[in-house]
């Protein structure tokens, strides 16, 4: 299932993505037996166990009907698709080869560090420019949206708690960033976290460590990787977090970006995003994220 957040005509709904369209939630209702009750939030997905399972039924066996409500993607505003996550938390430097490019040891544990929840933003949503910052950069990331909580789990059991996965940038401002040993103040400028289009539950992701992984800047492809090439794996990074904080449904986490971010080119190479920029991020079957960075007015 892919789930997604969205306005239309001025009201907010999720719905289900069905090749190019979208189906209301709200158009499923016919069809729902008096045991399921449907989602209105997007924090509504994890409270019943096994909810996409009987949803993905229904779209399986009244797709004529359903596709006759759908709404053309074109024709939304998407949002992001975890609107208020309980905690955004980011690993640093977990690609091996991203690790080499930026001249960096690699990490005999996960480098964790973390975005305000208020960060995230949308699809297509424009990227505001912080005036504070000349070095904003882009990072391809896969995130993981925790579906029960978790704590001390083991590394074996650590996907079971995972509800699905979408595409993130974890846009930063490098200067800002490396003012200090802390990293935070570039990490989460308003809109550092675009986050979509999709949520895809994990049943149709399979094994999250064996996925192409992309951005383009303006069309031109600027990171290639795959995310087995991470250096603790999402099962480990699950297991690791859990160990020291509890994970709850609707937290989030931005598990590392692959080579090719301009902090990694050489200092005289670096051309650091202006406005007008369009930015892609592009993970095999969670779909293409795109945002334009403009100017602060």
């Amino acid at each position: 299932m892919k789930y997604v957040h969205f306005s239309y005509q001025q009201q907010q709904h999720i719905g289900v993505a069905l090749d190019d369209v979208i189906v209301p939630m709200s158009a499923l209702q016919p069809f729902v037996d008096s045991s399921l009750t449907l989602p209105v939030h997007m924090d509504d997905l994890w409270s019943q166990h096994g909810l996409h399972t009987q949803l993905q039924h229904i779209l399986e066996q009244h797709t004529t009907e359903l596709l006759a409500q759908a709404i053309a993607e074109q024709d939304i505003e998407w949002l992001p698709v975890i609107p208020s996550p309980g905690k955004l938390i980011c690993i640093g430097l977990n690609y091996r080869r991203h690790a080499e490019e930026t001249k960096a040891p690699i990490p005999q544990t996960p480098v964790v560090f973390s975005k305000f929840s208020d960060v995230v933003a949308g699809h297509l949503q424009s990227v505001t420019l912080p005036q504070a910052s000349t070095q904003v950069d882009y990072e391809a990331e896969l995130c993981i949206v925790i579906g029960q909580q978790a704590s001390q789990v083991s590394t074996e059991e650590a996907l079971d708690y995972v509800f699905g996965y979408c595409a993130a940038n974890d846009v930063s401002a490098r200067d800002l960033q490396m003012l200090t040993s802390q990293w935070l103040l570039g990490k989460t400028c308003p809109d550092f976290a675009p986050i979509g289009p999709y949520l895809v539950t994990a049943d149709e992701v399979g094994d999250p460590n064996q996925l192409q992984i992309s951005a383009y800047l303006n069309g031109e492809q600027v990171q290639h990787s795959n995310t087995s090439d991470m250096i603790f794996d999402c099962r480990y990074i699950i297991h690791y977090l859990s160990q020291h904080m509890t994970l709850n449904p609707g937290d989030i986490i931005l598990t590392g970006t692959p080579e090719g971010v301009i902090l990694g080119k050489p200092e005289e190479e670096r051309v650091w995003l202006k406005s007008g920029d369009e930015v892609t991020i592009e993970i095999e079957k969670l779909g293409r994220l795109t945002n334009t960075f403009v100017s602060a007015k």
